[in-house]
């Protein structure tokens, strides 16, 4: 049953995961977007980087919302450079506060060198759950599937970026929702 401003069909995020291992942090999605059973594109870039290239990003959920909340980031990047963790919290702050936001419908993974946070779809800022080894996040239809090959993969010897790949890979062969188009950025620097 349709109420409200709600879709008729289910809408299908995507896949993103992000991998956090020895100073570097890895973001990969898929390209498919669905809209209920139909693919709607099977190409779209849900990765990107933001100021000037110091923070990378990837949003699941609708595209627009997604882009309304990566502009909002950048505006909030521009106003605390160098402070992602700020950046998030008042950009969390807006999206709780303003009516037009707590109506979007997507989340975001982000990065800069130093942190990495989970966006969420309530205004909530999180720090992905480290282990001895690093840390992982996912979000999306397929995320469940690529955050539980990610934490069985970052305890192995894989790089951060195979770490995702593969993690990426094993999401898109379970889960309709997710394809093997995959866009990764990386940011950081890989240590010993």
């Amino acid at each position: 049953m349709v109420q409200g401003n709600e879709p008729s069909q289910p809408f299908h995020a995507t896949t993103i995961l992000m991998v956090k291992k020895r100073g570097l942090t890895v973001i990969g999605g898929d390209g498919q977007v669905s809209f209920g059973q139909t693919v709607m594109k099977s190409t779209a870039r849900k990765v990107r980087r933001l100021a000037k290239g110091n923070v990378i990003a990837g949003f699941a959920g609708a595209t627009a919302d997604a882009f309304t909340l990566f502009e909002r980031l950048e505006t909030k990047l521009e106003q605390f450079p160098g402070q992602l963790m700020r950046a998030s919290v008042e950009l969390a702050k807006d999206w709780r506060t303003d009516r037009y936001l707590r109506r979007l419908e997507a989340m975001m993974l982000v990065a800069d060198d130093k942190t990495a946070l989970v966006l969420t779809g309530t205004g909530d800022v999180l720090e992905p759950e480290a282990t001895e080894h690093g840390s992982v996040a996912a979000i999306g239809s397929g995320g469940n599937y690529a955050l539980a090959a990610a934490r069985a993969l970052i305890d192995t010897g894989l790089p951060a970026e195979a770490v995702v790949r593969k993690g990426m890979k094993i999401a898109a062969e379970i889960c309709i929702y997710t394809n093997d188009n995959l866009v990764v950025e990386s940011i950081g620097a890989e240590g010993p």
